[in-house]
């Protein structure tokens, strides 16, 4: 437990950053599970779906809460989904 008064913000500020860290995780992945519904529903509206999936993640990114790299990757398997679907369907 904290003894110092730094100790004790230092902890208050890490309680206030995981809270922020678990919320736009969630929101990352819901948004995620949006996309792949929408390209298993092979949906007209998948594109849109995926714009906001990719601002949610690039915002997480930003934010620090997952790594840069690791939104890239998101991201861009999500549009290689959608892109091998719009390709089956032309």
């Amino acid at each position: 437990m904290a003894n110092h008064k730094s100790a004790e913000k230092r902890a208050k500020q890490g309680e206030k950053k995981n809270l922020r860290n678990r919320m736009v995780k969630t929101h990352v992945k819901t948004a995620v599970k949006k996309v792949l519904a929408a390209v298993t529903e092979k949906d007209e509206n998948a594109a849109s779906v995926l714009d906001m999936a990719k601002s949610a993640i690039d915002k997480a990114a930003k934010k620090g809460v997952i790594h840069k790299r690791n939104a890239a990757r998101k991201i861009s398997r999500l549009a290689k989904k959608l892109n091998a679907i719009n390709k089956a369907n032309a």
